[in-house]
């Protein structure tokens, strides 16, 4: 099925690539988006939803002194997240914390709490514990994985462990298995690779070029998403990790992200170069049972696993982000700074 956009719509005033669902924001549907001016001082951006659904209100603006290349929202406080960030030759990831009183300030300013110097190589992405408070945080730069222990209170965070990725890895990204806290996936340019965080060793991997992002599946033990370039959404069993259990067509040009809904599953949005964000129903392995009859409205619909096409953008579609609290609302990043943020109850039961 292919549509337009019926969304809300959010403009950036510089280009952006990376945006986060506040998860630790139980009362709003709110999401924090940075920017990446070459030129220009860098802005974030926390945004919410009106309680009425119908716009999206801008609550926080705060400078930021780089182009921010990751983003990702603290999931135990909602007013700290992650940036990892560049100027030129230089690069770094640091920890902030939006200042208490942010609305009633004139220009209320970030708080550094803390810098990730890893002292190694160009941090690519940061990933927090993927559920709960904790201390511990990754960084997965070009060359090694790092565990790190952050403490809030004295503003400061240590490198517990550390491993390279080998001679000739370059790693890109990653994800935090939510089922298996010791587990993280990291992507590079020809494989994906599984370590446990306990050994800090390598214990598998998935041979296949240019994997752009990986999601684990928060329903499903064992069960990892990649987008390739060429080969589209590959859905992945990762006790038998040589064929993928199932593959989606994803874009007509390179598949950027994908992210599983965290509450319906079997729900997957992807998103693009080609300007368009893909909304899919995987169907599931063999052995785990039929998915909810009540999570799609048609029985025609389980036959074509694209549910809709939102193409009303006009540039590549880097970010993507579900929400949490309503889980049936994501929201996605162009490019040229602009936020859409969309419903897919259309495409769900009408209980």
């Amino acid at each position: 099925m292919q549509g337009g956009s019926s969304g809300i719509g959010y403009g950036l005033k510089y280009q952006a690539r990376c945006i986060s669902d506040v998860k630790a924001d139980t009362d709003h549907t709110s999401f924090i988006t940075g920017t990446l001016s070459l030129k220009e001082e860098n802005e974030v951006h926390l945004i919410r939803l009106s309680s009425d659904g119908t716009e999206l209100v801008c609550e926080g603006l705060f400078s930021h002194p780089n182009e921010i290349w990751d983003l990702a929202s603290c999931p135990f406080d909602q007013r700290i997240f992650s940036t990892v960030y560049s100027t030129g030759e230089s690069h770094g990831a640091a920890i902030w914390q939006i200042p208490e009183l942010y609305g009633e300030l004139n220009s209320p300013q970030l708080e550094r709490i803390t810098s990730l110097d890893s002292q190694v190589g160009k941090i690519k992405c940061i990933l927090w514990w993927p559920s709960g408070r904790h201390d511990k945080l990754i960084s997965i730069d070009e060359e090694n994985l790092s565990l790190w222990s952050l403490d809030l209170s004295k503003k400061a965070a240590q490198v517990q462990s550390q491993e390279s990725a080998g001679v000739m890895h370059y790693l890109s990204g990653g994800a935090w298995d939510p089922h298996d806290t010791n587990a993280v996936a990291a992507t590079c340019e020809s494989s994906i690779q599984f370590w446990d965080l306990r050994t800090m060793k390598k214990t598998n991997s998935v041979e296949h070029a240019h994997v752009r992002n990986v999601d684990y599946n928060p329903k499903k033990k064992h069960v990892l998403m990649t987008a390739e370039d060429e080969s589209g959404i590959r859905i992945w069993d990762l006790r038998k990790p040589k064929v993928p259990i199932q593959e989606l067509p994803g874009h007509t040009h390179w598949t950027w992200a994908v992210r599983y809904n965290p509450e319906y599953d079997g729900l997957i949005l992807s998103s693009g170069t080609d300007s368009t964000v893909n909304l899919w129903l995987a169907s599931p392995s063999s052995n785990d049972g039929l998915i909810s009859e009540s999570l799609v409205d048609s029985p025609t619909r389980r036959i074509d696993p694209l549910l809709n096409s939102y193409s009303d953008y006009e540039d590549s579609i880097y970010g993507l982000a579900w929400s949490s609290r309503e889980p049936w609302i994501f929201a996605s990043l162009s490019y040229d700074g602009r936020v859409v943020v969309e419903s897919v109850k259309p495409f769900l039961s009408r209980k």
